[in-house]
């Protein structure tokens, strides 16, 4: 292996060459010979009765193959949830049905009513404008609050809005209540985590192809977990063999998070296939996008945070209104409770925590993960009331952080929050940062920016996440409906090279890059032998796909776990060259030896002898070098970090413009630094538009007033500066076998109370008494605040 490669070195990533040259095939790329396009009748109101839908005129107009109504495909199941939730009372949620095609009501603004299949979009597109429907509209119920009121139900067959209502840990309930009450002090803080939309770069594409001669099907779709599609899909909705359905998810133009879930389009594509028996194609225009891809966050919570007079955290309360959206989406559930609660204890050391959380429904697109999923929620919580009450007791942002932090020799850590933290140093994270983030020059520059009439401010974070979730016994007492494990195969070529097919997918995270650094540093072979295969079930071990930073964590480990048994193997083969016991062979940098001898045999040799087994012991192995494992941690793994953010505000117009962002993160070890940065440089970006510029709002009557780009105002260059990131400060995950923990959402998670926090203290500075904006900061709510 080249000294240059191998685990830790920055090498380039192999998949940009063909995203770059424009020969990256994405989903709709693929068309199949004969294939007909669907366009479907959206719902233009927030919530009403359909009293009639008629086809006639739009089934014969030109090029009409077919016109689906929620009637035609009433027999198949509804699109299932993947999580559920038990309440505090010891009751399941409410779990209301998700058709493919609206029945009975329309529910939220882009609610699918009709689907026509036509030669062309052109034609199917003017064949749905023809469609007549009698929808008696109804109030919509958008605000959380009002839709816990009950007067509008989205869903009446519920007889409710409430989804549930959960606490934990519900034991300390009492106990937290008490330690508020008799607090020296307490910090109170109201704040909403605003509602998102996606908005990855390429729209969702579904395009199902039945083959009648064999009865087997195959759906292309821009998917995270391509595995997980089929068995959701296949088992629940139109009850499909899982050996007839195959599902192939290509070069993925990022998620996210919103391309993990199953969604209508898919499932009626592929019914539409089979049903017609061509192929049909589906692509989402940006404008379907907004208003049928699963939104993130839109959280309202009141938190409480006790504290002794000299800021050690006593206890903390919290109660959050979490919007669920119109139905159950995959995994929306689990994202306020169990990825949100079990986060509120932070990097500290409070010993009583009690979460609280509502979910309703109300008359509005989905919600479910969007990047970080329930960690950036609990972190901006956190972290907000920190630095308030910081404020409020007179004490360094940095220094009652420091007072609170888990110290080193406390790992492993409990919390009072069900996790068990196996590793960390937040002391060094903060070293670090505040070495990089220059500090002690703050305030000669805030004197600068005075002279220029702008208020200058520094705003800190600390953040952990939790990655990889598992174990699967575990969740799935949680509630979790499927397996939480990865997988990989990997398959030595005759001459040596490899291929590794993994469950895991990738779609912007450098899988074709960073696998093959950990198989050449483990078999002591170049970069270049090693091929990734993602994204097709019919060739990859079943896998639980990409989100929630656990590409390297778990499929890496599975694939570390087959390769393990491909050396063992190997060592076997080798000794029989050698003649000699299989227990004195050693591996190293692509050479197997002899223990104490100068004996030795080259790795493509023994791949040889495995595939042509003439000098083989053939009655104790059998030919060939390919092995499969499965792999299901015993843990989570927690990065960590601290992040600085200083920003200028203009008082006269309420801008806020960022100077200097620095990130200092614990990941564990690093596979690749140059893709880690990456990483982290985007979650920042994203975290820096939540807090300065999105927010997908409505109006009362359910209208979408953030539905395009003239609207929505995604984060530009010119939002955001060269960001200094570093992760240096390294505590290798204990229970996995490269020792890695997840890197891809901590830049989401810890950059918006950054950025916050630093705003408020420039207002502070400057002598204007705001002690929180809700997000997003744009420059009429920050003019507002300033002006009163």
């Amino acid at each position: 292996m080249p000294r240059d490669q191998g685990i830790g070195a920055s090498s380039k990533r192999r998949e940009d060459v063909r995203f770059l040259t424009g020969t990256g095939r994405y989903t709709d790329d693929f068309n199949v010979h004969g294939q007909r396009y669907a366009y479907f009748l959206r719902s233009d109101i927030a919530h009403g009765t359909i009293k009639s839908v008629d086809t006639a005129a739009a089934s014969a107009m030109p090029g009409v193959v077919r016109v689906f109504t929620g009637d035609d495909v009433a027999d198949i199941g509804g699109l299932p949830c993947g999580w559920l939730v038990t309440d505090r009372h010891g009751e399941p949620m409410k779990e209301p049905g998700h058709p493919v095609l609206a029945r009975g009501k329309v529910r939220h603004v882009g609610d699918p009513i009709a689907a026509v299949v036509a030669d062309s979009v052109e034609a199917a597109r003017d064949a749905a404008e023809a469609i007549e429907v009698d929808i008696e509209e109804l109030p919509a119920v958008i605000d959380m609050a009002a839709a816990l009121e009950g007067d509008v139900l989205v869903h009446d067959e519920i007889e409710t809005n409430l989804c549930y209502d959960w606490g934990f840990v519900e034991d300390s309930r009492e106990a937290v209540d008490a330690a508020i009450r008799e607090a020296e002090h307490v910090t109170t803080l109201e704040l909403v985590n605003n509602r998102l939309a996606p908005n990855a770069m390429e729209p969702r594409v579904a395009l199902g192809d039945y083959n009648s001669a064999t009865d087997e099907t195959t759906l292309y779709t821009t998917s995270q977990n391509p595995h997980v599609i089929r068995l959701l899909m296949g088992a629940f909705v139109l009850q499909i063999p899982e050996h007839k359905l195959r599902v192939v998810a290509p070069d993925v133009g990022g998620g996210f998070g919103s391309k993990i879930f199953h969604y209508a389009e898919e499932a009626f594509c592929t019914l539409a296939s089979r049903a017609l028996k061509m192929p049909v194609k589906w692509t989402a225009t940006r404008s379907e996008a907004f208003v049928t891809d699963a939104h993130g966050r839109d959280h309202v919570t009141r938190i409480d945070l006790a504290l002794s007079k000299d800021g050690q955290f006593k206890a903390i309360r919290t109660s959050t209104l979490a919007n669920m959206g119109a139905y159950l989406s995959t995994f929306s559930t689990s994202v306020p409770t169990w990825l949100h609660g079990t986060l509120m204890a932070g990097n500290y050391t409070t010993p009583l925590i009690y979460v609280n959380v509502k979910a309703m429904f109300t008359n509005t697109v989905p919600v479910d993960a969007y990047r970080g999923a329930g960690r950036p929620e609990a972190t901006f919580q956190l972290e907000r009331v920190i630095d308030k009450a910081a404020r409020e007791l007179g004490i360094d942002p940095i220094e009652i952080r420091r007072r609170n932090f888990i110290k080193p020799d406390q790992f492993p850590y409990a919390t009072p929050v069900a996790l068990e933290y196996d590793t960390g140093n937040y002391q060094a994270t903060m070293d670090k940062l505040i070495e990089m983030a220059d500090f002690d020059g703050f305030e000669e520059r805030a004197k600068e920016s005075a002279g220029r009439n702008r208020l200058r401010g520094m705003g800190v974070n600390c953040y952990i996440e939790a990655c990889g979730i598992a174990p699967s016994n575990l969740v799935g007492q949680l509630g979790a409906r499927a397996g939480l494990y990865e997988s990989a195969t990997v398959r030595v070529n005759a001459t040596g090279s490899v291929t590794v097919m993994t469950g895991s997918h990738s779609h912007g995270q450098g899988h074709e890059t960073t696998f093959p650094q950990v198989m050449a540093d483990m078999l002591g072979i170049a970069e270049d032998q090693v091929n990734v295969v993602h994204g097709d079930t019919a060739n990859t071990p079943m896998g639980m796909g990409t989100y929630g930073s656990r590409s390297i964590a778990v499929g890496g480990a599975a694939m570390v776990r087959a390769t393990e048994k491909i050396i063992a193997k190997a060592k076997r083969i080798a000794a029989h060259l050698m003649e000699a016991s299989a227990d004195d062979v050693e591996f190293a940098d692509g050479s197997f030896t002899v223990a104490g001898t100068d004996k030795s045999v080259g790795w493509g040799d023994v791949c040889l002898t495995a595939y042509v087994p003439h000098n083989y012991p053939l009655d104790q192995l059998e030919p060939g070098l390919e092995e499969t494992a499965f792999y299901d941690p015993a843990n989570f793994t927690f990065p960590a970090g601290a992040y600085a953010c200083e920003v200028e505000v203009d008082p006269e117009t309420g801008a806020v413009d960022i100077c200097t962002f620095a990130a200092a993160d614990d990941f564990g070890n690093i596979i690749n630094p140059m893709v880690v940065d990456g990483q982290v440089h985007g979650g920042i970006a994203q975290g820096v538009g939540q807090a300065l510029r999105e927010y997908a709002f409505y109006d009362s009557n359910g209208q979408l007033l953030a539905g395009s780009y003239m609207d929505y105002a995604m984060p530009r260059a010119d939002d955001v500066p060269s960001f200094a990131v570093d992760h240096t400060c390294q505590t290798p995950c204990t229970h996995n076998p490269l020792g890695v923990k997840g890197c891809g959402e901590a830049g989401a998670i810890g950059s918006p109370p950054t950025v916050v926090n630093a705003v408020i203290d420039a207002l502070q500075r400057g002598g204007y008494s705001v002690e929180h904006i809700d997000m997003p900061l744009s420059p009429s709510r920050v003019w507002e605040a300033i002006n009163g």
